[in-house]
């Protein structure tokens, strides 16, 4: 899709606490290309950083449909992950994959629908 063509997107936030693979870039980076395969986005790019052993992991999927991010920190046992995705791509697929591939013990969602034209 162009990005002229532009539907309405939905951003998810979503707050992921005592979740699997805080610290390994190379499994986060798995979890986020599954996600994106099952909500049926296309990988641009994917790029994550480990910050050192048993410290945090920051990273994005850009997507022709927008971007899936994830920011980790261990030592509180929480990962911050955005999933915005416009088109036909579905976040909440994507939400679904990474709840079930990251194990969260407790979830907090925020939902937010971006670039609704109607008043």
């Amino acid at each position: 899709a162009l990005m002229n063509d532009f539907s309405p997107s939905t951003h998810i936030l979503l707050d992921f606490y005592g979740c699997k693979h805080l610290t390994d870039a190379k499994a986060l980076k798995s979890c986020m290309l599954a996600a994106a395969k099952e909500a049926g986005a296309t990988v641009l790019r994917c790029n994550l950083h480990e910050f050192g052993e048993d410290a945090g992991v920051t990273g994005v999927a850009i997507l022709a449909e927008s971007h899936i991010s994830i920011h980790t920190w261990p030592e509180i046992d929480f990962a911050a992950i955005d999933i915005f995705m416009c088109g036909k791509a579905d976040a909440e697929k994507a939400a679904s994959v990474l709840q079930k591939l990251l194990e969260p013990s407790r979830i907090e969602t925020t939902k937010v629908a971006r670039g609704c034209l109607e008043a």
